[in-house]
């Protein structure tokens, strides 16, 4: 089956794969006007394949962290009848999500918004109450509920917020469900500080950028370097972008899965903070593969700086799949590393700790 994704582009999708409780009471309680509508679907492509196994005339999809699908723009709400939607745990992006909604979409559109209850709180209520005129709760089920919001209002989309940072100096920009915000989170600080002990580049990546405060550092530090942010999630990239204004620095900011698009051997340089979660779950999949990826794009000496919680024990899995790893500073919560793919450039003054 296929959905409309960016560009117009079909996405293939497996019917019914990926489907959990609050996906199938969403599409229990929209079952009634998905036949023939206009369909949204906002953080859930498996939900948009089921919508459209429903009876969607159309469906389109958005989720922040696939690349394949739409932004959340204006003209993605165009003609929507339904709007299906995986409640965010965090209030701020529901708030950015809904504004978008309630100021692009007909006055006709019924958006359904579920999670399991663990995630849910009246908070999200409140929320879409903000955007919306008419609120009804469904009743639980297999530990998930579902909110109904019709009757938009006349709200303003959801823009960039900044706050400015004394210990950094620096503008952050943030959209709503960003990492950490317009705050800078203390992995960030921690590998920031390490930053007078980096080595010369021309082109460096800050990679995984979120809010792109590491991208803003590495082009305040070399003005003339290539300097590119990039990120899965679009709203890290909108956020990015922001920074990038705020500060009037000239930072190339990218929407990629990985590195998907960076050629082989092309960066001297890499920094990266890697999540450790995926969804409510501890996992080092992601920064596992963050770190193979690293290691095909940097150049033959180029360096990979790390920063990740000191109990993860990550200096064996960048030997594995970068190369020699250096411990530029290790405290009780966080460590930094270099990690480099060849011999051809001395490691940083340090001692590697495993």
């Amino acid at each position: 089956m296929t959905v409309v994704a960016a560009g117009g582009a079909g996405v293939e999708t497996a019917p019914g794969v990926g489907l959990d409780a609050a996906d199938r009471l969403i599409l229990d309680e929209a079952a009634g006007i998905l036949p023939g509508a206009g369909i949204v679907v906002v953080g859930s492509t498996a939900l948009a394949d089921a919508a459209h196994d429903r009876g969607g005339a159309t469906v389109r999809v958005s989720d922040d962290t696939d690349v394949t699908t739409e932004q959340l723009q204006p003209q993605l709400f165009d003609n929507a009848d339904v709007v299906l939607l995986r409640l965010p745990k965090s209030l701020a992006e529901l708030d950015r999500v809904a504004r978008a909604i309630a100021s692009a979409a007909p006055g006709t559109v019924v958006v359904v918004a579920g999670g399991r209850l663990k995630y849910m709180t009246v908070g999200m209520n409140e929320v879409l109450q903000r955007s919306f005129a008419q609120l009804d709760v469904s009743l639980a089920r297999q530990k998930s509920r579902v909110l109904i919001a019709r009757v938009p209002k006349a709200v303003e989309p959801g823009g960039a917020e900044r706050r400015y940072d004394a210990g950094l100096d620096l503008w952050v920009g943030a959209v709503g469900g960003v990492f950490a915000g317009t705050s800078i989170d203390i992995g960030t600080r921690a590998l920031a500080g390490t930053f007078g002990r980096l080595p010369d580049y021309e082109t460096a990546i800050d990679f995984g950028c979120g809010t792109g405060i590491l991208a803003a550092l590495l082009k305040r530090r070399r003005p003339a370097a290539r300097v590119l942010a990039v990120d899965i999630s679009a709203a890290a990239v909108e956020s990015a972008r922001e920074t990038a204004r705020a500060n009037h620095l000239d930072i190339e900011v990218t929407r990629d899965d990985l590195l998907g698009s960076q050629p082989d051997a092309s960066a001297d340089l890499i920094v990266l903070n890697p999540p450790f979660h995926d969804g409510g779950a501890l996992s080092n999949d992601t920064a596992l593969a963050m770190f193979a990826e690293a290691g095909r794009v940097l150049k033959p000496g180029g360096q990979l700086w790390t920063v990740w919680n000191s109990h993860l024990g990550y200096v064996g899995s960048l030997v594995r799949t970068v190369g020699p790893t250096t411990q530029i500073t290790r405290n009780a919560k966080f460590t930094v590393t270099a990690s480099t793919p060849s011999s051809n450039r001395p490691s940083p003054t340090g001692s590697a700790n495993n």
